[in-house]
């Protein structure tokens, strides 16, 4: 009998135990699963989420912490700016949607006629898979668009192209404008980058643009330009070829110089095959390249030559604030005109604290504009902006010297001679305002740079 208990009680233990064994198995079974369903869950998201915004390659300050809600409608409030287009923004647009893998490079010779083949280019182009991609992107899914890009950018092509000249650039990288705008000077991306040119506030700054309450150079075609030549030139002075300069216009200097140091190499294609740049930097060149095949071969794509006026004007001294409607109706300029002739005038109007105001009149109408300016009622700017700016100034006399236009905070990888080519100031005179003994310069320290 006690052995029939014991041997019972033995059959149930056992039992017990395999229960609790399965169950235990059953729990790690579905923790694993969980754990697996999370990485895919992130793995996904990853993928899903949009690129990080466009550093601030082509800047040299961030947004102060302290920025205030009146400081950010000042930069809404400005009527004029419109969003970049989709197809420009490089978050969502890294790559056309039948982009290659990046490892494929194999040339295509349908994609591209062989009249653009044969076209002489002054800046390196490869046509390969990724080129020939962006070719039938700006072709065929977004043709209409690229046209408007390319009618405007002939409006303002032969200044850029004797600019270019004036600083040895080669004629084709006007086609990086495309990329980056369409060319519309009142364009503005979802990092804040504004004009033609893109420009970030911090390196206009260091590039002599004027960018205020009332005016801001970025969106001055001929202004924007200058110092887009003069940022390629420094560029290209620092890497040597005009690939990685592209490419250090889109991801700033400091990533592909360490993105070439790290990899050991020497070109763009190099990096290009690693994870060390971004892939809207990888995309970014061949883009330019695809849009320069189309821009020098338009009649081979289809695409209309329809002659445009070019970007030429007078100017006209102003000594008070006046705005573009009541110059209008004094002068029958149409409104249009004086907006497209100063897209920089961010208000509409001429600044109030400028007394000798170049504004931009049609060819033959200074004669006229001169003559009858004493009769345009001078503008008051709305209570509501004045109240805006006098808070801006207030927190620029709060942050100091670094939020005076005429003061550059360093930056890492900033060196002084990098600084002196940005804004046009001797070394010899940068030391001798900052009080430097040496060339030695260290991140966060103020420099004067007004001229």
């Amino acid at each position: 009998m006690l052995s029939m208990m014991l041997n019972r009680r033995h059959l149930l233990w056992s039992v017990s135990a395999r229960i609790v064994v399965i169950l235990a198995m059953c729990v790690a079974v579905v923790m694993a699963q969980s754990k697996s369903w999370a990485e895919e869950t992130a793995s996904v998201a990853q993928k899903v989420l949009p690129l990080e915004p466009p550093s601030e390659s082509t800047s040299a300050e961030a947004t102060p912490p302290e920025e205030t809600e009146a400081s950010q409608e000042s930069e809404d409030v400005d009527p004029n700016l419109v969003p970049l287009e989709p197809e420009l923004e490089p978050e969502l647009t890294a790559s056309p949607p039948d982009a290659p893998k990046e490892e494929s490079v194999e040339p295509v010779e349908s994609a591209v006629s062989k009249e653009s083949q044969g076209t002489a280019y002054n800046i390196p182009v490869v046509i390969d898979q990724t080129v020939q991609s962006h070719i039938r992107f700006f072709n065929t899914s977004i043709r209409d668009r690229f046209e408007q890009w390319l009618l405007r950018l002939n409006r303002y092509r032969p200044l850029v192209e004797d600019i270019f000249a004036e600083f040895d650039l080669p004629s084709d990288l006007v086609h990086l404008s495309l990329v980056e705008s369409g060319f519309n000077p009142y364009a503005y991306s979802r990092a804040k980058a504004t004009g033609p040119w893109q420009f970030m506030k911090g390196t206009g700054k260091i590039y002599g643009l004027r960018i205020d309450h009332y005016v801001d150079e970025r969106r001055d075609p001929i202004k924007s330009t200058i110092a887009a030549a003069r940022y390629l030139r420094d560029l290209y002075d620092l890497f040597g070829t005009w690939p990685l300069a592209m490419a250090a216009y889109n991801a700033g200097e400091g990533k592909v110089q360490r993105a070439l140091t790290k990899a050991q190499a020497e070109s763009f294609s190099e990096i290009s095959r690693t994870k060390l740049i971004r892939r809207e930097t990888k995309q970014y060149v061949p883009r330019i390249m695809a849009a320069t095949i189309i821009a020098r071969n338009p009649d081979q794509y289809g695409f209309n030559q329809i002659p445009v006026a070019p970007h030429v004007f007078e100017e006209v001294v102003v000594t008070r604030p006046l705005h573009f409607r009541a110059i209008s109706n004094v002068t029958g300029i149409p409104y249009s005109e004086l907006r497209l002739l100063n897209p920089e005038l961010r208000r509409d109007a001429t600044p109030p604290d400028d007394t000798a105001y170049h504004l931009k009149v049609p060819v033959g109408a200074s004669a006229k504009v001169l003559k009858l300016l004493d009769r345009v009622p001078t503008y008051k700017f709305p209570p509501q902006q004045i109240q805006v700016r006098q808070t801006r100034q207030a927190r620029s006399a709060r942050q100091g010297k670094a939020g005076s236009p005429g003061w550059y905070r360093v930056q890492g990888g900033d060196t002084l001679e990098k600084i002196s080519r940005r804004s046009g100031i001797p070394i010899r005179t940068l030391k001798a305002r900052n009080n430097l003994s040496s060339s030695v310069i260290r991140a966060g320290d103020l420099l004067n740079i007004a001229r």
